[in-house]
């Protein structure tokens, strides 16, 4: 009951949505700004009685942070939800089926044929993270997962298929599942380029939900709100931050100029004349482009330029999706507050409840992580992987991980199987082994 009055009812909540979106439309009318031409799209669930699915899709911005474009609620993540949230998507932002926009995703149920279906001439990346997921099933071992990241990072055809040669010779049945996912969809190596970024995870997606766990349990109307509440927080510290940038670049781009500048130093150019250069340095057998940022073979090539034309920046050479200019013009589009729930406008169509029955026992609010999550998580902190149970030992100062071998003891005895010991468990045991 107090729960109740503090979010609301979930029932009465979907008789009065119709309203509610109402009164969001006509206070948030005309948002349609967009970082640059790159979205990754995902699915969530929702903790509700009536269940149902968060679909969401996130750009990134001039200063590489995400940038939340739209969200929907559906029955379930099928082709036909994903197909009608694409074609809401097309409408609200102008776009044709011609539209030449990369999206990544985790190839989520329907999503690819849905992509096809109302976006054919769009760029389709799957998520890095998914694949190493999916390869770990079958291909157990670091060797395997260090192997798919030297191919997504390849930067040209030539390296990806050395690197896929020596996948061969190191096991054919792994070359041959690799072999079914066309490098175009995770390789930089075979990226078009057209959407200015080189990114392998849809990470964007992923820190967008982290950020909506506390509201996804929350009755309908209660969870859009606080999805809206957010993104004008969001918005409005993303402007602090512009405010105290200075320069023509945004932080990003900026701080990789610096380290750019910093490889170029150690390369050599030899000018033919007119438009090309010959590079000489480490590594210049290999190319990459950093999402519209020139890499250090082209700002030594700059560098020669400018000794004949002062009038040449390597800033004019960013793409003008990296520029402030560009970000406020993004941000300069903000979500607006609503009125109170008597003043929403009255709709006339209805919405239909289907009644659901809610299995037994309390509902998971986190999602589980996949063993590529956790495997990382477990080298991110101090120490290294430790395999089998591990125990926290407080006696010895700061909490350390130690692998604990279990000893035998007497059939029926209530003694620890740890140590042996009585008056604990092995829980508790801080004789460690």
């Amino acid at each position: 009951m107090a729960k109740e009055q503090i979010n609301g009812n979930f029932k009465s909540q979907y008789r009065l949505l119709r309203d509610y979106i109402e009164e969001v439309k006509n206070t948030n009318p005309g948002f349609k700004a967009i970082g640059r031409d790159l979205l990754g799209f995902d699915g969530a669930f929702l903790k509700i009685e009536w269940h149902g699915q968060l679909l969401t899709t996130v750009g990134l911005d001039p200063n590489n942070g995400y940038y939340p474009l739209a969200y929907a609620v559906v029955e379930a993540e099928t082709m036909l939800s994903w197909q009608w949230f694409l074609q809401c998507l097309r409408d609200d932002l102008d776009m044709d089926s011609r539209s030449k926009f990369t999206f990544m995703s985790d190839r989520q149920k329907g999503l690819i044929q849905a992509v096809e279906r109302v976006f054919p001439c769009t760029e389709h990346r799957y998520c890095l993270r998914y694949i190493t997921e999916n390869m770990k099933k079958i291909f157990k071992g670091k060797i395997y997962k260090d192997s798919i990241r030297k191919l997504a990072t390849c930067t040209t055809a030539v390296h990806y298929e050395r690197e896929m040669h020596i996948l061969k010779r190191l096991n054919k049945r792994a070359h041959l599942w690799v072999s079914k996912i066309p490098p175009s969809h995770w390789s930089k190596s075979h990226f078009t380029g057209r959407a200015l970024s080189n990114v392998l995870i849809n990470k964007m997606c992923e820190v967008f939900h982290s950020k909506l766990v506390d509201g996804r349990d929350k009755p309908i109307i209660t969870l859009l709100e606080y999805m809206r509440e957010y993104l004008m927080r969001k918005i409005v510290n993303v402007l602090k931050v512009i405010d105290k940038s200075l320069g023509l670049l945004t932080p990003y781009a900026t701080n990789i100029m610096e380290s750019v500048n910093k490889e170029a130093n150690r390369y050599t150019m030899h000018w033919n004349g007119k438009v090309h250069y010959q590079v000489t340095g480490p590594n210049s057998d290999q190319w990459e482009v950093i999402g519209g940022i020139p890499y250090r073979h082209v700002v030594a090539s700059i560098w020669v330029k400018a000794a004949h034309d002062p009038d040449v920046g390597k800033e004019s050479f960013v793409t003008p999706i990296y520029t402030m200019e560009r970000c406020k013009a993004v941000y300069s589009y903000k979500v607006y507050p609503i009125n109170g729930m008597s003043m929403w406008p009255k709709s006339h169509g209805s919405t239909l409840i289907i009644e659901y029955h809610k299995p037994i026992g309390r509902s998971k609010k986190y999602r589980k992580k996949s063993h590529v999550e956790k495997e990382e998580a477990t080298i991110g902190k101090k120490g290294k992987k430790v395999k089998g149970k591990s125990v926290e030992v407080k006696e010895q100062g700061p909490s350390k991980k130690a692998k604990i071998v279990r000893k035998a003891r007497p059939p029926g005895s209530n003694a620890c199987g740890g140590c042996c010991q009585k008056g604990h468990n092995i829980r508790s045991c801080l004789v460690v082994v």
